[in-house]
């Protein structure tokens, strides 16, 4: 089924602020069909691993979101004769958002 198929998907989305990327994030790790994401606020992009059907992902994300989101690519991960490969890893363990390092106050 189409369900079960593995995909990677870039999606563009206009992300202008922390607060917005929190919020991303909060949406993608509550989707129990998201198994890894990576989100790059300086390109507006949003990177989705996982097993789902890419556009029921998009339209929950918009409508969640509240923001357009344009799929720029979906790629299907190897499901050869019913073997799944394992979904690469990422450049990055962690989604990674550009906020600045947090200064420790003078006391």
């Amino acid at each position: 089924s189409s369900q079960e198929q593995a995909h990677c998907m870039v999606m563009r989305i206009n992300l202008d602020c922390n607060a917005c990327c929190r919020k991303m994030r909060r949406i993608l790790l509550r989707m129990k069909e998201i198994e890894r994401h990576m989100i790059e606020k300086q390109q507006h992009m949003v990177t989705v691993w996982g097993r789902f059907v890419p556009a029921d992902v998009a339209i929950k994300i918009r409508k969640r979101m509240n923001r357009r989101v344009e799929i720029l690519e979906v790629q299907e991960l190897g499901d050869i004769n019913g073997h799944v490969e394992q979904i690469p890893p990422p450049v990055l363990a962690h989604p990674v958002e550009q906020m600045p390092p947090v200064q420790a106050q003078p006391v």
